[in-house]
């Protein structure tokens, strides 16, 4: 169990929250989420903050910690692990997260594409099924729709985990991080 930084906006009752629990010598360390809707900057300030405070040498959870931009921003910051119910959930609302931004397949403009899912993705059904037919999917509200969606969406977020591992590794994580954030923010 990873003991959890107390969530609070408040900087000096984080800090000796995060000080308490870093004396605990604990195998991984939690750092609550600020309430949802704070702004990014808000959210990487805090993260800043705890990662300076907890342990290099043991993980570091951020709990509840959901866009790809922050799963890849936070990454820089110092955060190991995250959980998040948006792959899943979004994609049960049709929106795709893509190595070139994010899609809502419920739009018209997807009902004759018939291209992969992600021409660069690493799921079977990225290449299996094209953008039309889950647009047809979803528009005829077909469950199936709803579980091509999640395991796209899923296996893009353990994409972006292995990228980002490969690229700490080899030590260009910065630069390939922000070509990242460009283009995951874009709504396709």
């Amino acid at each position: 169990f990873f003991p959890i930084v107390l969530v609070s906006t408040n900087k000096p009752v984080r800090e000796e929250s995060a000080e308490m629990i870093a004396s605990l010598e604990i195998e991984g360390n939690a750092i609550g989420r600020l309430p949802v809707g704070e702004p990014a900057e808000e959210m990487y300030a805090t993260t800043v903050l705890v990662c300076n405070i907890l342990p290099k040498d043991t993980p570091r959870y951020l709990m509840g910690v959901g866009t790809p931009v922050n799963i890849v921003e936070n990454i820089g910051l110092g955060v190991d692990m995250f959980d998040c119910v948006m792959p899943t959930r979004n994609a049960r609302n049709g929106m795709l997260f893509t190595s070139e931004g994010f899609i809502n397949i419920r739009n018209e403009k997807w009902k004759n594409d018939f291209s992969d899912l992600d021409s660069n993705g690493t799921s079977y059904v990225d290449s299996q099924y094209s953008k039309a037919y889950l647009r047809h999917l979803f528009t005829n509200n077909e469950l199936l729709g709803k579980q091509i969606a999640t395991l796209h969406n899923i296996r893009f977020y353990m994409w972006l985990m292995e990228e980002s591992r490969k690229h700490l590794s080899i030590g260009d994580f910065t630069p390939w991080k922000n070509k990242m954030v460009k283009k995951l923010d874009i709504r396709l």
